[in-house]
This record gives C-alpha cells, structure tokens and sequence, in this order.
C-alpha cells in the first residue's frame, strides 16, 4: 500500500511499541483519547512520547475553546519539537470558523493537522487558508460521516480532487471503523490513515484462506463454549 498508516492512541507504552512497527509513518492523539487513557499531565505526556519519537510526525491538539489562548496553545505545543504536528479543529464549540486563526499559524511557519473536518466545503476553506504555509494534513472524518448512513468514498474522491492543485496537503482518513477502510482509503488515493492498535492487528488477515477463517471461527465458538461450562 502506498498510503501512510498514522498510530492513533494516547497509550504510552503502546505508542512507543510501535514506534519501531515498519508499519507506521506517524502517531496522532487527541484529548478524548487522553481522557480515556486517564491522562491528566498533558505535557509531560507529550515530552515522553517526544523522547522516545524524533523523526516521526506527533499530532497533538489544542484544547481551548478561545482563539487567542488556541493560538497561544499552538505556539507552545509547536515548540515541544520539529516533528510536532499541532491539531487545530475547523471550528470551536460555538461553531465559529478557525480558518482567519489557521491561516495566521500556517503563515507564521507551524504545521497543523487541521481536524474534525467531514465535507468538502470545509476542504476547501482550509486548503486556501493553508496555501501559502509549510504543508499541513486535513483530517476528514469518514468514519463518523459512514455512521450518519452516508458512504464516505465520494466525499472523500472530491476532497482528493480539491486538493490536488495544492502542493504539500495530505488527505487523511480519520476515524476508520473496519480494516476494509484501510485498503479502501488506499484504494482512492488518500495520502494518510488514522488507525487503532486493534485495527492494525487486523492488518495481518490480508488475503486470509476463508474457508480457514471459517473454521478458526467455528473453534472458537466451540472452545468458548467450554470454557463457560455452558450445559442444555
């Protein structure tokens, strides 16, 4: 596959297993993923991560809800090493646009991952705002835009085709719900893919013999059976 696998996770110990994975060209996180990890020392966490990860991409987010303080927030993330990727979404809570503030930043020389996005309109936006800076990734949520009944494939083929007149964009396909979305993702021409650990250990059932998965499957029901003492 040509498309670049991003580790997604605020697992400490997971993150810096796969940093040595062939596999993966760079990580992401995110405060919910933090929350969740019951991580409460933002920066420290960062500077661990930072000092095992040198040379791969980190996107790590902003938090505030105010576009001064976001700005604030960005420069400091930005300083904590060259291959930060600072997380920007495309609005705040109150639905108002980020762009004026990831125009500003893209300008001043940081790359951003702008995030949360799930249109092309929103593509565009940010691809004019992002022109003129060092390369950015724009993050489009096809996961989430599959879980509203919509199929997310044409959404992203034109975010491909809004971007192509721009150089260093890098499309990337956010919140995959199924190893199929990995080939898919690839299939289409996007650049990047967010994954989970428990997605990328699914990688290794590529081309797998069905008839085999079938009867794997079998026995596993079967062996579970016994192991719950299950009686009729």
């Amino acid at each position: 596959m040509k498309i670049k696998i991003f580790a997604d996770g605020a697992d400490l110990e997971g993150i810096l297993q796969l940093a040595i994975d062939e596999r993966i060209s760079g990580f992401t996180t995110n405060p919910t993923l933090m929350r969740q990890s019951g991580i409460s020392d933002y920066e420290g966490f960062a500077r661990k991560i930072l000092g095992h990860i040198e040379s791969q991409p980190v996107s790590f987010e902003v938090f505030s809800d105010e576009f001064p303080d976001m700005a604030r927030q960005a420069r400091k993330l930005a300083s904590w090493g060259p291959n930060v990727v600072v997380k920007i979404p495309i609005t705040n809570t109150r639905a108002e646009s980020s762009i004026p503030l990831i125009r500003e930043l893209s300008e001043e020389g940081l790359r951003l991952n702008v995030t949360a996005m799930m249109n092309v309109r929103q593509i565009e936006v940010t691809a004019e705002a992002l022109a003129s800076g060092p390369g950015a990734i724009l993050s489009v949520f096809a996961g989430r835009v599959a879980d509203t009944g919509r199929d997310p494939i044409p959404i992203m083929r034109e975010c491909l085709s809004a971007l192509a007149p721009f150089d260093g964009l890098e499309l990337l396909w956010a919140s995959p719900r199924e190893v199929l979305n990995i080939y898919q993702a690839d299939e289409i021409g996007c650049d990047i893919i967010t994954v989970t650990h428990d997605l990328l250990n699914k990688l290794s059932l590529y081309g797998k013999d069905l008839d085999d998965y079938s009867l794997e499957t079998v026995k596993m029901f079967h062996g579970d059976a016994v192991k719950a003492g299950i009686i009729l």
